[in-house]
């Protein structure tokens, strides 16, 4: 018999009360979230801590976001790079990256964070283009349909070492379903099935339950 999502909301607020220290800033940059294009969205502060400790357990100063919306996530991975570090996150929506850019400001780590605005795929290719320093930790969480894609061009802005958070693979479930007419869904599947035939890539994946509801991410090292 499963929890309820009461259940999964209260064991989340109990371990983020306890573990989990948001300041001002992220708190300011969690409620404003209903402000861009896609409302609470963001990860949940358990979730946040988890991108930072990964970043620092793997000494990144280099860190690529796909998808920014409020910068809730971009914030705790630019503390985590620490005042040496970098971020660069990639965000469709002008609306979106404004209100992102105002919450960096606030959290003191605007110097830290490039904010590019375009659609992913292309930033990541004129990225590539470019020839910029690989990065140490990708976290991949913006439109599910190009996940593939985005983890192609991460392949390709990353080294060996590196490691790749994809988010939001779980779907309620439905990621076991072939025949999903969800292309959300399609593209986690089409992905972790890219992810399961490279063998410069070793990973897993881990379901979660709480106040985000029934989901989970995939964790990748790229090891060559």
């Amino acid at each position: 018999m499963y929890a309820s999502e009461p259940e999964w909301r209260a064991v989340d607020r109990y371990f983020a009360g306890l573990l989990v220290s948001e300041d001002e800033a992220l708190i300011a940059a969690r409620r404003s979230s209903p402000q861009t294009t896609m409302s609470n969205a963001d990860v949940a502060p358990n979730q946040g801590k988890l991108l930072a400790l990964l970043g620092q357990l793997t000494g990144a100063t280099r860190v690529l976001e796909f998808g920014t919306l409020a910068g809730y996530s971009t914030i705790w991975l630019a503390r985590a790079v620490g005042p040496h570090g970098h971020v660069t996150t990639l965000e469709l929506e002008e609306q979106n990256a404004a209100i992102a850019r105002a919450n960096l400001a606030r959290a003191g780590v605007s110097q830290l964070v490039d904010v590019i605005v375009g659609p992913a795929q292309d930033s990541a290719d004129q990225l590539i283009a470019d020839d910029v320093d690989p990065f140490d930790l990708v976290f991949i969480d913006a439109d599910k349909p190009n996940n593939p894609a985005y983890l192609q061009a991460s392949l390709a802005l990353t080294h060996p070492g590196s490691v790749i958070v994809i988010d939001n693979v779980v779907r309620d479930g439905a990621v076991t379903d072939p025949s999903s007419s969800d292309p959300r869904v399609q593209g986690v599947r089409a992905v972790v099935a890219d992810i399961a035939q490279d063998p410069r890539l070793d990973a897993t994946a881990l379901q979660t339950v709480g106040v985000k509801g029934w989901d989970g991410f995939t964790l990748i090292r790229r090891s060559s």
